[in-house]
């Protein structure tokens, strides 16, 4: 980068302010943040290190690389995919273009997860589960960090995605436990499964270009797409889900806003029992709704 580069010169603090202003002024929701985050990551520093370097000098290749996240930043490609890596129920997870970015919305499904077994004295056991459209195994690999005893199948219809889980579940030691396969949801399934977890697709087809650039623009539309209502993947797992579930199973569906109460009714179709209300996210939205196969 030349001498006369927007962060030539700059301070480590110095450039944080610059590119936060740039990005304030570019329509990014959370500038201060991202800026914190992707300077930290040109240059190596975590936020103790970004504190106490404040001010030294930003060095010509340094400033290449914060240059070049922030053209990207700029198209709203989301600071997790530029930096390739994304936190989720407190493990760092790799991402693809394959997969969606991991969202604190879906620690709903875990926390729910968690609290039937472990109020039904499950949790312990060796139980055995599988998360539906896994991507990046964030669900199935969070479950199985707090279920010692539990092995988990992450099924994905695309290779991709099943290879960034894999990926990850051989960097969290978690490998022995897990395994993936291409399918189109549970259709290469056999069961019976204690626990059965899934995130599908569920926007409205028509909603698509309406929704933010971070989302639009930049994770798969497969990932995505649920159809004209928003419907279709839960009208396809429910009666899998129900046939694969063991006595007494749990399925654990992400919904969208505003889908729990047809979700809940695509469950009693399928004559699965809704055991407990819909769990609402940290926003009030309900997020997870849940559903048992009543033991004959």
């Amino acid at each position: 980068m030349s001498a006369g580069g927007p962060f030539a010169g700059l301070t480590i603090e110095a450039a944080r302010r610059v590119l936060a202003s740039q990005l304030r002024a570019n329509g990014i929701e959370s500038p201060d943040l991202d800026a914190r985050m992707l300077i930290g990551a040109a240059l190596g520093l975590d936020h103790t290190g970004l504190a106490t370097q404040a001010s030294r000098l930003i060095t010509g290749v340094e400033e290449t690389t914060i240059v070049s996240f922030t053209q990207r930043r700029m198209t709203h490609e989301p600071v997790a995919r530029i930096l390739g890596h994304k936190e989720f129920w407190g493990l760092d997870l790799r991402l693809s273009d394959a997969t969606l970015v991991p969202r604190p919305d879906t620690e709903t499904v875990v926390a729910a997860a968690l609290e039937i077994l472990q109020n039904e004295s499950r949790a312990t056991r060796a139980l055995r589960i599988v998360d539906i459209g896994t991507g990046s195994g964030a669900i199935l690999l969070a479950l199985l960090s707090e279920l010692p005893n539990a092995t988990g199948i992450g099924t994905d219809i695309s290779m991709a995605a099943l290879a960034t889980a894999e990926l990850n579940a051989l960097r969290l030691g978690l490998a022995g436990r897990s395994s993936f396969v291409q399918c189109d949801y549970a259709a290469a399934l056999s069961g019976p499964f204690d626990l059965i977890v899934s995130n599908p697709p569920y926007i409205r087809s028509a909603e698509i270009a309406s929704l933010d650039r971070d989302v639009r623009d930049h994770d798969p539309h497969l990932a995505l797409d649920g159809g004209a209502d928003g419907l279709d993947a839960y009208r396809v797992i429910t009666p899998q889900a129900a046939t694969l579930l063991a006595p007494d199973g749990v399925l654990i569906f992400e919904v969208g806003h505003d889908q729990s109460t047809q979700v809940s009714a695509l469950m009693r179709t399928a004559g699965l029992t809704l055991s407990s209300s819909p769990r609402a996210d940290l926003g009030g939205t309900f997020r997870a709704v849940m559903g048992r196969k009543t033991a004959i």
